[in-house]
């Protein structure tokens, strides 16, 4: 008789985990606190409008990229549309002089170059270790024999993990003479501390098409995973919150739900918050100090705030990300901003109704501000509308008359993504990816507990869709190991 394996959480990591389970054999269930698959990887309507909390773009959404696979096997890339936009994105200055990270290398090199020609050669360094970093192709097997593959083929370009590994983005925008670019090179992913090498990786991902925005957008990427889960023979339990997980004998055995009822199973796979897990479903009994050390003191990826606009104006020829500054900085749930960052979606014909646009413009900001302000208080609420109101008023002096062509708004807090994800403190990927974390390997299972296992972003820094996906792959590729058994993948049928 096939073993059961109990799969907490229906993001993706949980997703691809039920796929793969039900493709090598087992009996797999999910239970999922939403109402909705994905998680994070998410999106949600607003009157005509789709808001977007996620993927801007892909890691192997082309058949070049070793990870399309995957995307294959959980049948989340056949026919689906993939855009790749010429820029990554763009950086203004107070003067209007623009930093554009063009997708291409060849033409971002020019770019610079033309912006900073005394920085010539830090330049073709870079962009050197960019072109070749390209060539590495994100590992999709394990085991002896694929390390050793993957490991030979990172030979020519490990001089570039020392060279620029040690390096924060904002440590190595010190390295440029030019004042303009060492100032705007180092809002490039603007997150304190973000590794270098990660910055090289995706500019090497955006050279070669290996990261695009599949259309669509991010719940009905969730929800495709989630078709193929079924057409597996799965099954999920949404609106089923895992208040603990049994154990007995230091065995996992089960979960208990917040209604009371239990379900037991062979095989517990946790794919839900880290924190959750260990501190609340586990009640923290199966710890050592390397797992209190990791959420006592590594960097997490800060919570956002995200607001979004559902516009009637056609944003179609403006730049799809732009950063800018704004003549007073904006004060965001009491930390002041400097610059706004804005996307629009016009590139996704799904998104708005057709000559219409969604924008969004993310901020980092403080968990414990929003905690302090309690979910749903007056207090909590005024501040949603000033910053609604700031963000408004930036975006007016931007794009004048917008004001009165603004249709929809929406504005989620870090209390919003915890409220439906569980995610500790809001954290939109997890564990940031720092010079210290980039290569730091996380264990999938807890000290003292047999048959329980972790995947998700809280298992590797960085996190991000393609990292759920993988970790969930693993799991069960790691599963079938110990029984003995060989790891099979299936590709959807054609209809």
């Amino acid at each position: 008789m096939a073993k059961s394996i109990i799969i907490i959480g229906a993001g993706i990591a949980g997703l691809a985990a039920g796929c793969y389970g039900q493709m090598n054999g087992y009996q797999t269930k999910i239970f999922e606190l939403h109402e909705l698959p994905g998680g994070l990887c998410t999106s949600w309507k607003r009157k005509g409008y789709t808001v977007d909390g996620c993927i801007q773009w892909l890691v192997g959404s082309n058949p070049n990229n070793s990870f399309y696979r995957v995307w294959e096997e959980l049948g989340a890339i056949q026919g689906r549309e993939i855009v790749y936009q010429d820029e990554f994105f763009r950086i203004e200055g107070k003067d209007g002089k623009a930093l554009i990270v063009y997708s291409d290398a060849d033409r971002l090199e020019k770019h610079l170059k033309d912006l900073a020609p005394e920085d010539s050669k830090t330049i073709e360094q870079l962009m050197k270790a960019v072109r070749d970093s390209a060539q590495i192709q994100m590992p999709i097997d394990t085991g002896i024999i694929a390390n050793v593959k993957m490991f030979i083929k990172m030979l020519p370009v490990l001089k570039y993990f020392r060279r620029y590994g040690k390096f924060s983005i904002q440590q190595y925008a010190k390295q440029f003479q030019n004042p303009y670019l060492r100032e705007t090179f180092a809002q490039i992913f603007d997150i304190p501390d973000f590794s270098m090498i990660a910055l090289i990786m995706s500019l090497g991902w955006k050279h070669t098409q290996a990261a695009g925005y599949p259309v669509g957008g991010s719940l009905d990427f969730a929800q495709t995973i989630e078709q193929r889960y079924f057409d597996l023979g799965g099954e999920i339990n949404y609106k089923s919150r895992v208040v603990k997980i049994l154990t007995e004998q230091n065995r996992a055995v089960g979960i208990k739900l917040a209604d009371g009822s239990e379900h037991r199973a062979d095989i517990v796979i946790s794919a839900a918050d880290g924190h959750a897990t260990i501190f609340d479903m586990l009640g923290g009994q199966y710890l050592n100090d390397e797992i209190k050390r990791n959420y006592r003191e590594m960097p997490i990826f800060q919570p956002l705030v995200h607001v979004a606009f559902g516009v009637n104006r056609d944003f179609s020829n403006e730049p799809h990300a732009v950063t800018f500054p704004v003549p007073e900085p904006l004060n965001i749930a009491g930390e002041l901003h400097h610059t706004v960052s804005l996307r629009h979606y016009c590139y996704d014909p799904t998104v708005a109704p057709q000559g219409k646009s969604v924008l969004a413009i993310s901020f980092f900001s403080n968990y414990a501000y929003w905690e302090k302000l309690g979910y749903g208080t007056e207090a909590y609420r005024a501040e949603k509308e000033n910053i609604l109101s700031s963000v408004i008023s930036v975006l007016e002096q931007r794009f004048p008359g917008i004001k009165d062509q603004i249709e929809v708004t929406d504005v989620a807090t870090p209390i919003t993504f915890e409220r439906y994800t569980g995610n500790w403190q809001g954290s939109m990927e997890g564990w940031l990816i720092t010079p210290k974390t980039m290569t730091k390997r996380m264990p999938k299972t807890l000290p003292g507990l047999e048959n329980l296992y972790m995947i998700g972003q809280w298992v590797k820094p960085g996190g991000g869709v393609p990292t759920a996906a993988i970790t969930g792959r693993d799991i069960i590729r790691t599963i079938c190991k110990g029984e003995g058994k060989k790891f099979r993948t299936t590709l959807p049928q054609s209809n």
